[in-house]
């Protein structure tokens, strides 16, 4: 497909929820439809096998449907899969079938199998840009117990090897350090309960989890946040917050898919060893969600 993005990292890439039928099996044509309402909806593209897409959970044959499936609803520009992988040389094979399907960029965590050195991080990149597709960097330390921080950043784009970074720390401060040690590389919000203040740091993307269940009120969010738009930002924020938050909690991918099902959108169920949300929780994302509804947000 022709390119129509420069650069297809940017903007709203939503970190797709994979639907699941009640026998756990994927529902390609549901998720199809789902990655063409997003882009209807206003939104950039879409992050297939991330782990709010349970790329954990699917068999090596799923994980490449799932990519061909998004690729094939709104074209490879639109695409940017998760390549995680306990190793360079599986995370490079998974870089190489993303490309090989027509994306032109893709996601990746560092090392993860184990607290990597700096020096494994750099050769870990360096493995996986050798597939030559344009690679954001994915910075979880909560998750992977490795932080890239600004000056790791740095080193990796200076050698050419990243494009951008989704920064999910939640420590706002970093957008700015980054900006003074590696000009250049681009920001994408990581968390979405920050969307807000890395948006106005001077973010120029966000992979988001919350617009699979309300997809056109956040990226009305996420607009307002990058053109200082504080008088339509707030109040949206305000009101998304209460659910915004839960993308960074243990449970978030019951919790969306929670959510997609309460605003009419197909969530349906998680794959083992994800358990179904307490009473507690599944009534505070349903109020939430409800709420939001309810003013009108969508």
């Amino acid at each position: 497909m022709t390119t129509t993005r420069e650069k297809p990292w940017r903007g709203v890439m939503v970190a797709t929820a994979l639907p699941l039928r009640e026998d756990l099996s994927v529902d390609e044509d549901r998720y199809a439809e789902h990655c063409r309402h997003l882009v209807e909806q206003g939104c950039d593209g879409v992050v297939p096998n991330g782990s709010l897409g349970e790329y954990q959970t699917l068999t090596p044959e799923e994980r490449a449907r799932v990519v061909e499936t998004a690729v094939a609803a709104i074209g490879g520009d639109r695409v940017m899969p998760g390549v995680a992988a306990y190793g360079a040389a599986e995370a490079r094979r998974w870089t190489e079938q993303a490309g090989e399907a027509g994306c032109q960029a893709v996601m990746l965590l560092p090392p993860n199998a184990y607290r990597a050195d700096e020096r494994s991080v750099l050769g870990h990149y360096r493995e996986v840009a050798k597939a030559g597709v344009p690679i954001v960097a994915y910075n979880n330390p909560i998750d992977t117990k490795v932080d890239l921080v600004p000056s790791l950043l740095a080193e990796l784009h200076a050698e050419g090897l990243i494009v951008g970074v989704k920064e999910f720390t939640g420590d706002v401060r970093r957008a700015y350090e980054i900006a003074e040690l590696a000009p250049g590389l681009d920001v994408l919000i990581g968390s979405d309960d920050v969307v807000l203040e890395l948006g106005i740091a001077g973010a120029v993307g966000w992979v988001a989890g919350f617009p699979n269940a309300l997809p056109a009120s956040c990226v009305a969010l996420y607009r307002a946040a990058l053109e200082g738009d504080l008088a339509t930002a707030l109040p949206l924020y305000r009101t998304l917050h209460p659910l915004l938050r839960w993308d960074a909690k243990v449970e978030f991918v019951q919790a969306i898919k929670l959510s997609m099902d309460i605003a009419g959108r197909y969530g349906g169920p998680c794959r083992p060893p994800r358990v179904p949300l307490t009473a507690e929780h599944e009534a505070s994302v349903r109020v939430a969600t409800e709420k939001a509804l309810a003013g009108g947000l969508r």
